[in-house]
């Protein structure tokens, strides 16, 4: 048996369409958002990506969209965590969760690193605040155990060309985590098809247990 788990950054409207296939085949997916960069009552155009526009929902939206999937703070604004002060990190990773607490009325001790920066001081910083992990962009072959589970690796990306691979070989040590954004799937049909067929190959085999993020991190560090 292993354990797959799978989180998906920034919350854009392609994230519909992830909850949409997840939905269809039983799979757990955590979404790592910033609510400081949407607007109340609008969607807005965050940039454009080779060619795509990239929407962002309304903050009067998060609650009906993300019912039945689990969110994480990927801080408010989404800064390069390096870059400003301390206080201003902790301003950025709480009040995301804040929100998310608030809005769910429950614990929300996830976190994403925005752009996979991290130092020490962020570390701990996380630590003083409940934060139970910090997702890193790094790759390992073995996410848990995890000595430092506040830059906690995960198996994969999405696109990684060896996604197979390392699947295969995370089996092995007992947990498959891997992360993107949906917006990298555009709405080309290729890359939707790959990722359908990511969550039929796991969910359709015996041994795989979908879990959520924080999960991991709670009972199996």
């Amino acid at each position: 048996m292993y354990f797959a788990a799978q989180c998906w950054d920034d919350g854009n409207v392609n994230d519909l369409r992830i909850m949409e296939l997840c939905r269809k085949y039983r799979a757990k997916a955590t979404f790592n958002i910033t609510p400081g960069r949407y607007r109340k009552q609008t969607r807005t155009i965050a940039r454009t990506w080779e060619g795509f526009d990239i929407w962002r929902f309304s903050l009067d939206e998060i609650a009906s969209v993300y019912e039945d999937f689990p969110l994480a703070s990927h801080t408010m604004t989404h800064p390069h965590p390096t870059q400003i002060s301390p206080e201003e990190f902790r301003m950025e990773a709480v009040d995301a969760r804040k929100y998310i607490e608030d809005l769910r009325q429950c614990e929300a001790r996830g976190f994403a690193w925005p752009f996979g920066e991290y130092n020490s001081a962020c570390i701990e910083i996380l630590r003083e605040e409940g934060f139970v992990y910090g997702r890193t962009c790094a790759n390992t072959d073995r996410v848990l155990p995890c000595g430092e589970p506040l830059a906690a690796a995960t198996s994969t990306h999405w696109l990684n060309p060896e996604f197979d691979l390392r699947l295969e070989k995370a089996k092995a040590s007992g947990t498959f985590y891997f992360w993107g954004h949906s917006y990298e799937m555009k709405d080309d049909p290729l890359l939707w098809a790959r990722y359908e067929e990511i969550l039929r190959a796991i969910s359709s085999d015996p041994e795989a247990v979908w879990v959520d993020v924080v999960e991991l991190f709670q009972k199996r560090s």
